[in-house]
């Protein structure tokens, strides 16, 4: 194998693909990357089994082969390297790689790239193409309420639901739920999975694209990859049925609040400093006067409060809440306004984007001692 190419797309393309080579794989190879370069692509693969990761690059070839290197040696070297291009070219007798750029040469031992298990297209019972920045809206609105923890593998993905013409995202971790839907002008099909979410932050990080470009997206009953420009991912799926969260969306609400999104959001994170040290990270809301009063306390270390001006229609009451849970949708609210609406002081409480129906989140409260 003999090419070259520019550094920046081989940085880029190793950055992509060097999050899914496995930190601790269960044999050697899974720590590789494998390259493959014929018809003036350069095609950069990496798999932990879980997740497959596949980038293309342009690159002049000179002699087409594939190889497998170390994955944390060759994205490290490349990042590195002095110049604008790179030549690559393989030994195969001394199974050596040789790396050059401008006046820097390495040399890296290369591994069996026969032994790289490639990552193979997914072959589905469902295939779909959506666009980029709807696909995007989904995932941002939705996989940030995954749960870490991986005890309870159902809640550390996101729920995708395919119905026809409505594709619908969910994602809780018992203690909040975010619900995001879209629908299609055609038919798609029908289909009830649920995605980890390591693979849809990695799809949101590389959807860049300025202007909406398709996604091609293939579900099998096991896995799902996601096509487009020249990336190829692929990943389990998480085994298990998704609870029905339609039963915790509550159906009506006796006080709805109107706020600006952004002065809310910078308040209770600023308020939220104090409590940030205890288990809950509690802050109190008191939504009265057309305005809610913010509030923390810490005995170890102080309190703060701060109002912010609201439009409070309904009852007025003082409701608790992990102060993550409200900052993490208020990041990603896209309107400049949004609603809060609530009914009781124990009661789950919604945040709506201001006119958008097909989005809600809902979140509990936490019962306070005072």
């Amino acid at each position: 194998m003999k090419l070259s190419c520019a550094k920046n797309e081989l940085v880029n393309a190793l950055q992509i693909v060097s999050k899914a080579v496995a930190s601790k794989p269960q044999t050697p190879i899974l720590s590789g990357i494998y390259l493959r370069a014929e018809a003036g692509v350069l095609e950069l693969q990496a798999t932990n089994y879980e997740i497959g990761l596949v980038s293309r690059i342009p690159a002049e070839i000179e002699e087409p082969g594939q190889i497998a290197l170390s994955g944390r040696y060759f994205q490290e070297v490349v990042r590195k390297l002095p110049g604008d291009n790179v030549d690559i070219s393989f030994n195969r007798e001394e199974k050596i790689v040789h790396i050059r750029s401008n006046q820097a040469n390495f040399t890296l031992l290369s591994m069996n790239a026969s032994e790289f298990p490639t990552v193979k297209p997914v072959e589905g019972t469902l295939q779909f193409q959506i666009k980029d920045n709807i696909l995007r809206s989904l995932i941002k609105k939705t996989v940030f309420a995954c749960a870490s923890d991986e005890s309870r593998p159902i809640f550390t993905g996101c729920y995708l639901e395919v119905n026809d013409t409505k594709v619908t995202m969910a994602a809780t971790n018992t203690h909040r739920l975010a619900v995001r839907y879209e629908t299609f002008d055609q038919p798609i099909g029908s289909i009830k999975i649920i995605i980890p979410s390591r693979i849809l932050q990695e799809l949101l990080h590389n959807m860049t694209s300025e202007i909406p470009t398709d996604v091609t997206v293939t579900c099998s009953y096991n896995q799902i990859s996601f096509a487009f420009d020249n990336l190829y991912m692929t990943s389990r799926l998480i085994e298990g049925v998704f609870p029905d969260y339609r039963r915790v969306i509550p159906p009506e609400f006796a006080t709805s609040v109107t706020l600006n999104a952004a002065e809310f959001s910078s308040a209770v994170d600023r308020v939220s400093l104090i409590s940030r040290a205890g288990d809950y990270n509690i802050i109190k809301l008191e939504f009265a006067n057309n305005q809610v009063h913010i509030t923390s306390n810490n005995p170890d270390i102080g309190n703060a409060e701060e109002a912010v001006p609201a439009s409070i229609e309904g009852p007025e009451l003082t409701i608790a809440f992990n102060a993550h849970y409200i900052i993490d949708v208020l990041r990603n609210i896209d309107s400049e306004t949004c609603q809060i609406r609530l009914n009781q002081p124990l009661s789950p409480a919604a945040v709506r984007e201001q006119g958008d129906e097909n989005y809600i989140y809902i979140v509990t409260p936490v019962r306070t001692a005072h």
